[in-house]
């Protein structure tokens, strides 16, 4: 029963409406006494022939009254109590869906999205089914089995209701031992179905390289796979559950056996009339229900701690990029200056990013290249603070970026990175998704600017072209475009694109940069790219290799210096003449 005490903060919070549904239940409980008495008395008055009809009528009302009584009564505490679990629910899925956002990339990195959607789902649901069902099982079984037994002992027959317990404690014990492998297994039967969620989503993600590559029977069988062990793993928890209605009616089978056994007995020796023998019996009718709501509270409680254990791990993992104490609310503006000693990324042997160091003036444009992996991408997320383990600091007008809350930092930096992911919504609403508040002009503006405007109208509703999940109606340098109008919308502090051009041709990467350039007039840019001719007009341009600066300075600075920049700018224009005929 652990899971009600880890829970206590949400009964405490809840408490008016537990303590009001717990008090309707325990009424409800008192008159469910009342039939079975009424029927031993009249079942004695027949047969001592006292019986009338007004003294029949009287009992039938009263019968009748506690019926209504006990109907109104029961919508209420289901209101109290379910309505109470439904709260917790939303509230511990606010909280993980909080707790996610927060979350740093190294957290996606360990944690799969069918998991995680999991743990949303259906650990929530047993979670929600243990504070609604779980309670009302664990009060209703206690207040109603102890209320019967008190009635058998107190007004009919102590001895025999003594006799008819003697079953009861096997029935504990057992049920116990059941919950105890009920509580494994299920955790086990979540994991598996957290693996099926993940495959499912991966597959329907990645259903263009399946077909594609033609590994459409091969996903068929590891879906199969991976479903069957769902199945199995959820069939062990089927076994153990289908154990406890067995069991418990055997219990009560014998506890019948014994009563009537007994009871038939103390009747015909005058301690007991017949009236209160079919009364004991009766309320033994009543303890059926306590004794299968005891052994359904086990498995209530035992799916409920290990998906309550899962969540709250899940919620227990640290934050690892928060504000600082003191950080400023303002959005920071000016010159960018790196001083990065050495940087590693979690669990790696050996450091990304070393001996970084450079300056950029506000207004300026600064272009980065260098091969694939030679730390271009992470040089970017540490300016909007994605890792935090960094030997140095990186300054942003005059102030270490730990110094701003998260918040104004990134409303300063527009990041359009290189795995572009739109919504599944109209390109209208995935333009404005960086300014909600934006009107039509001035996303029309930004699509513009981004050159995508004039495909937008050649789409099949223009703006309101709803693309679909994650942009799969969209071309690959569409996508681009619109994500970097999005960028733009912002008007950002600083812009940076992050290899964000590689899917245009090189017109139309030229008529973009050169409406940025226009545009963001007395603004920051960074851009990261594979083709030279992207950042040739940059104020700034560092070549990487090996998350080391090996050159730095001007296209024509570097042109002149002969290394690798000079090299891999004159292949790419001979690359670009040939593919031109050599014209």
């Amino acid at each position: 029963m652990r899971i009600f005490l880890d829970l206590g903060w949400f009964f405490k919070q809840e408490k008016k409406a537990y303590i009001s549904g717990v008090f309707i239940l325990l009424f409800v409980a008192i008159l469910q006494l009342i039939p079975p008495k009424v029927i031993g008395i009249i079942a004695d008055q027949v047969k001592n022939r006292t019986l009338t009809s007004g003294v029949l009528l009287k009992w039938i009302f009263v019968i009748i009254a506690a019926t209504v009584i006990m109907y109104v009564l029961r919508y209420y505490w289901r209101i109290m109590i379910f309505g109470s679990a439904v709260k917790l629910s939303k509230l511990l899925r606010n909280r993980l869906y909080q707790h996610f956002t927060k979350m740093s990339p190294d957290f996606y990195q360990k944690h799969r999205v069918g998991d995680l959607m999991a743990h949303a789902t259906n650990d929530l649901q047993a979670i929600q089914q243990t504070a609604g069902d779980g309670v009302l099982t664990l009060v209703d079984s206690l207040s109603t089995g102890g209320f019967v037994i008190l009635a058998m002992g107190f007004t009919i027959s102590w001895k025999l209701t003594l006799i008819s317990l003697i079953p009861m404690p096997f029935m504990a014990a057992l049920t116990s031992w059941f919950g105890t492998m009920l509580h494994r297994t299920f955790y086990q039967a979540q994991e598996a179905f957290s693996s099926l969620n993940d495959k499912t989503q991966e597959s329907i993600n990645g259903i263009k390289v399946i077909k594609t590559f033609g590994q459409e029977k091969q996903d068929i069988e590891d879906f199969r796979r991976q479903s069957e062990d769902v199945v199995q793993k959820n069939i062990v928890v089927a076994k153990i559950d289908s154990l406890y209605d067995p069991t418990i009616s055997i219990i009560v089978g014998i506890s019948f056996f014994l009563s009537i056994a007994f009871g038939a007995k103390y009747v015909m020796a005058h301690e007991l009339t017949i009236g209160q023998l079919i009364s004991f019996t009766a309320y033994l009718g009543l303890l059926i229900w306590p004794m299968l709501a005891f052994g359904w509270l086990f498995n209530i409680v035992e799916r409920g701690r290990a998906s309550y254990d899962r969540v709250m791990a899940l919620l227990r993992e640290t934050i690892e990029i928060k504000d600082h104490e003191h950080a400023i609310s303002e959005v920071p503006s000016g010159d960018i200056e790196y001083k990065i000693k050495s940087f590693t990324y979690p669990n790696d042997p050996q450091p990304t990013l070393t001996d970084s160091y450079f300056s950029l003036e506000k207004g300026e444009t600064l272009g980065v290249v260098g091969k694939t992996g030679a730390g271009k991408t992470t040089l970017l997320k540490l300016l909007i603070r994605e890792f935090e383990n960094v030997e140095g600091e990186i300054v942003f007008g005059g102030k270490p970026i730990q110094a701003y809350k998260l918040e104004k930092l990134r409303e300063a930096i527009g990041y359009v990175p290189q795995d572009h992911f739109l919504f599944s919504a109209t390109v209208a609403e995935n333009i404005a998704f960086s300014n909600p508040l934006a009107k039509m002009e001035q996303i029309q503006e930004a699509a513009q600017l981004a050159n995508i405007h004039d495909d937008i109208l050649q789409f099949t509703d223009g703006y309101d072209t709803v693309v679909g999940e994650r942009g799969v109606s969209l071309s690959g340098g569409q996508k681009q475009r619109i994500s970097i109008a999005r960028a733009i919308l912002m008007n950002p502090e600083v812009l940076v694109l992050d290899d964000s051009l590689s899917a245009v041709d090189a017109k139309t990467e030229e008529a973009i940069l050169s409406a940025l350039r226009k545009n963001r007039d007395g603004k920051t840019t960074i851009i990261t790219s594979h083709r030279l001719s992207a950042i040739q007009y940059a104020n700034l341009i560092l070549v990487f290799d090996n998350g080391k600066i090996i050159e730095r300075g001007t296209h024509d600075e570097l042109m002149e210096f002969g290394g690798w920049y000079k090299e891999m700018y004159l292949r790419q224009q001979l690359e670009e003449l040939v593919e031109h005929g050599g014209h």
